[in-house]
Protein backbone atom coordinates (compact mmCIF):
# COMPACT_ATOMS: atom_id res chain seq x y z
CA UNK A 1 0.00 0.00 0.00
CA UNK A 2 1.20 3.37 -1.08
CA UNK A 3 1.86 5.92 1.39
CA UNK A 4 -0.29 8.15 -0.68
CA UNK A 5 -3.25 6.23 -0.18
CA UNK A 6 -2.50 6.30 3.97
CA UNK A 7 -1.97 9.75 5.45
CA UNK A 8 -1.37 7.46 8.54
CA UNK A 9 1.73 5.56 7.21
CA UNK A 10 3.15 8.84 5.65
CA UNK A 11 2.98 10.14 9.20
CA UNK A 12 4.60 7.08 10.05
CA UNK A 13 7.32 7.61 7.72
CA UNK A 14 8.05 10.80 8.86
CA UNK A 15 8.74 9.64 12.65
CA UNK A 16 11.03 7.09 10.61
CA UNK A 17 13.13 10.17 9.96
CA UNK A 18 12.63 11.22 13.56
CA UNK A 19 9.60 13.65 13.42
CA UNK A 20 8.43 14.06 16.30
CA UNK A 21 5.46 16.20 15.59
CA UNK A 22 4.18 13.67 13.06
CA UNK A 23 4.27 11.07 16.03
CA UNK A 24 2.86 13.00 18.44
CA UNK A 25 -0.09 13.08 15.76
CA UNK A 26 -0.58 9.76 15.96
CA UNK A 27 -0.87 9.67 19.49
CA UNK A 28 -3.36 12.04 19.64
CA UNK A 29 -5.30 10.53 16.63
CA UNK A 30 -5.44 6.82 18.72
CA UNK A 31 -4.77 7.08 22.06
CA UNK A 32 -8.37 6.62 23.30
CA UNK A 33 -8.83 3.89 20.57
CA UNK A 34 -6.61 1.46 21.85
CA UNK A 35 -7.19 1.98 25.23
CA UNK A 36 -11.06 1.31 24.31
CA UNK A 37 -9.41 -1.96 22.52
CA UNK A 38 -7.13 -2.51 25.57
CA UNK A 39 -10.62 -2.04 28.11
CA UNK A 40 -12.63 -4.07 26.90
CA UNK A 41 -10.11 -7.07 26.64
CA UNK A 42 -8.83 -6.25 29.74
CA UNK A 43 -11.23 -5.27 31.64
CA UNK A 44 -9.06 -2.94 33.87
CA UNK A 45 -8.62 1.13 33.23
CA UNK A 46 -5.26 1.69 34.60
CA UNK A 47 -3.94 -1.50 32.62
CA UNK A 48 -5.88 -0.41 29.15
CA UNK A 49 -3.44 3.14 29.78
CA UNK A 50 -0.60 1.54 30.56
CA UNK A 51 -0.94 -0.92 27.27
CA UNK A 52 -1.67 1.78 25.73
CA UNK A 53 1.73 3.95 26.16
CA UNK A 54 3.01 0.45 25.99
CA UNK A 55 1.70 -0.28 22.20
CA UNK A 56 2.83 3.50 21.16
CA UNK A 57 6.74 2.69 22.89
CA UNK A 58 6.75 -0.16 20.64
CA UNK A 59 5.71 2.14 17.57
CA UNK A 60 8.62 4.80 18.45
CA UNK A 61 10.98 1.53 19.05
CA UNK A 62 9.73 0.06 15.44
CA UNK A 63 9.63 3.47 13.37
CA UNK A 64 13.31 2.19 11.78
CA UNK A 65 12.20 -0.80 10.39
CA UNK A 66 8.53 0.77 9.51
CA UNK A 67 7.71 -0.19 5.72
CA UNK A 68 4.08 0.49 4.36
CA UNK A 69 2.78 -3.10 3.77
CA UNK A 70 -0.60 -2.62 4.98
CA UNK A 71 -3.12 0.76 6.37
CA UNK A 72 -0.97 2.31 9.45
CA UNK A 73 -4.44 1.38 11.98
CA UNK A 74 -3.58 -2.25 10.98
CA UNK A 75 -0.01 -2.27 11.72
CA UNK A 76 -1.04 -0.38 15.00
CA UNK A 77 -4.18 -2.45 16.30
CA UNK A 78 -1.61 -6.11 15.92
CA UNK A 79 1.04 -4.39 18.11
CA UNK A 80 -2.09 -3.68 20.34
CA UNK A 81 -3.40 -7.25 19.95
CA UNK A 82 -0.11 -8.76 20.80
CA UNK A 83 0.41 -7.33 23.57
CA UNK A 84 -3.41 -7.44 25.18
CA UNK A 85 -3.01 -11.20 24.45
CA UNK A 86 0.59 -11.53 26.24
CA UNK A 87 -1.01 -9.78 29.17
CA UNK A 88 -3.83 -12.18 29.11
CA UNK A 89 -1.25 -15.08 28.89
CA UNK A 90 0.97 -13.64 31.84
CA UNK A 91 -2.82 -12.99 33.92
CA UNK A 92 -3.62 -17.27 33.75
CA UNK A 93 -0.09 -17.91 34.38
CA UNK A 94 -0.10 -15.67 37.67
CA UNK A 95 -3.99 -15.29 38.53
CA UNK A 96 -2.89 -13.77 42.10
CA UNK A 97 -1.47 -11.08 40.57
CA UNK A 98 -4.32 -10.54 37.89
CA UNK A 99 -5.93 -7.17 37.95
CA UNK A 100 -8.88 -9.03 35.79
CA UNK A 101 -11.55 -8.09 38.03
CA UNK A 102 -12.35 -4.58 38.01
CA UNK A 103 -12.24 -2.27 40.69
CA UNK A 104 -14.88 -1.45 42.56
CA UNK A 105 -14.96 2.53 41.98
CA UNK A 106 -14.47 1.56 37.82
CA UNK A 107 -17.36 -0.81 38.42
CA UNK A 108 -20.51 -0.13 35.79
CA UNK A 109 -18.31 3.14 35.22
CA UNK A 110 -19.52 3.87 30.80
CA UNK A 111 -16.65 4.32 28.56
CA UNK A 112 -16.37 7.28 26.89
CA UNK A 113 -16.61 5.01 23.41
CA UNK A 114 -20.50 4.71 24.57
CA UNK A 115 -20.84 7.66 26.68
CA UNK A 116 -22.34 10.83 25.33
CA UNK A 117 -23.21 13.38 28.53
CA UNK A 118 -24.00 16.28 25.82
CA UNK A 119 -26.63 14.75 24.35
CA UNK A 120 -27.77 12.54 27.54
CA UNK A 121 -30.17 13.66 30.05
CA UNK A 122 -28.47 12.74 33.25
CA UNK A 123 -31.03 9.44 33.88
CA UNK A 124 -30.55 8.44 30.67
CA UNK A 125 -26.93 8.62 30.69
CA UNK A 126 -26.59 6.60 34.21
CA UNK A 127 -29.04 4.08 31.91
CA UNK A 128 -26.92 3.99 29.14
CA UNK A 129 -23.61 3.80 31.82
CA UNK A 130 -25.33 0.54 33.25
CA UNK A 131 -25.70 -1.23 30.07
CA UNK A 132 -21.97 -0.47 28.83
CA UNK A 133 -21.05 -2.17 31.67
CA UNK A 134 -23.39 -5.17 31.18
CA UNK A 135 -22.18 -5.10 27.69
CA UNK A 136 -18.22 -5.41 28.88
CA UNK A 137 -19.17 -8.21 30.90
CA UNK A 138 -20.40 -9.97 28.85
CA UNK A 139 -18.11 -9.12 26.40
CA UNK A 140 -15.53 -10.64 29.12
CA UNK A 141 -17.07 -14.25 28.89
CA UNK A 142 -16.18 -14.40 25.27
CA UNK A 143 -13.51 -16.34 23.59
CA UNK A 144 -10.50 -14.35 22.97
CA UNK A 145 -10.37 -14.43 19.25
CA UNK A 146 -14.25 -13.74 19.77
CA UNK A 147 -13.95 -10.56 22.21
CA UNK A 148 -11.65 -9.11 20.27
CA UNK A 149 -12.72 -9.27 17.12
CA UNK A 150 -16.26 -7.78 17.81
CA UNK A 151 -13.48 -4.81 19.52
CA UNK A 152 -12.20 -4.71 16.60
CA UNK A 153 -15.06 -3.89 14.51
CA UNK A 154 -15.85 -1.01 16.48
CA UNK A 155 -13.26 1.18 14.84
CA UNK A 156 -14.14 3.12 12.18
CA UNK A 157 -10.57 2.92 11.03
CA UNK A 158 -11.03 -0.96 10.33
CA UNK A 159 -12.47 -2.89 7.10
CA UNK A 160 -12.99 -6.49 8.06
CA UNK A 161 -10.07 -7.17 5.66
CA UNK A 162 -8.32 -5.04 8.15
CA UNK A 163 -9.19 -6.88 11.19
CA UNK A 164 -8.38 -10.02 9.24
CA UNK A 165 -5.02 -8.96 9.19
CA UNK A 166 -4.99 -7.76 12.97
CA UNK A 167 -6.25 -11.30 13.66
CA UNK A 168 -4.34 -13.52 11.32
CA UNK A 169 -7.30 -15.29 10.35
CA UNK A 170 -9.60 -15.03 6.63
CA UNK A 171 -12.34 -12.75 6.26
CA UNK A 172 -14.73 -15.51 6.31
CA UNK A 173 -13.18 -16.16 9.56
CA UNK A 174 -13.33 -13.07 10.46
CA UNK A 175 -16.82 -12.12 9.83
CA UNK A 176 -18.00 -15.87 11.53
CA UNK A 177 -16.12 -14.77 14.47
CA UNK A 178 -18.04 -11.36 14.95
CA UNK A 179 -21.12 -13.53 13.95
CA UNK A 180 -20.96 -15.95 16.36
CA UNK A 181 -19.61 -13.20 18.89
CA UNK A 182 -22.38 -10.80 18.71
CA UNK A 183 -25.15 -13.76 18.83
CA UNK A 184 -23.61 -14.91 22.10
CA UNK A 185 -23.82 -11.38 22.95
CA UNK A 186 -27.74 -11.23 22.08
CA UNK A 187 -27.83 -13.98 24.22
CA UNK A 188 -26.42 -12.76 27.03
CA UNK A 189 -28.10 -9.41 26.70
CA UNK A 190 -31.41 -10.48 25.89
CA UNK A 191 -32.99 -11.23 29.77
CA UNK A 192 -31.32 -7.89 30.86
CA UNK A 193 -32.69 -5.87 28.14
CA UNK A 194 -36.27 -7.25 28.72
CA UNK A 195 -36.24 -7.14 32.39
CA UNK A 196 -33.22 -5.88 34.15
CA UNK A 197 -32.33 -9.10 35.72
CA UNK A 198 -28.51 -9.96 35.20
CA UNK A 199 -26.86 -13.61 35.44
CA UNK A 200 -23.42 -12.13 33.91
CA UNK A 201 -21.08 -14.27 31.70
CA UNK A 202 -21.50 -18.24 32.25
Amino acid sequence: MSAELDPDAALMLRVRQGDTAAFAELVDKYKQPVMNVAYRMLRDATEAEDLAQNVFVQVHKSAERYRVSSKFSTWLFTIARNLCLNEIRRRARHPASSLDAPHPEQEDQPLHQFEDLKTASPPDSLLHGELDAKIGEALAGLPESQRLAIVLCRQDELSYEDIAKVLGCSVSATKSLIHRGRETLKQKLKPYLRTGAWSGPR
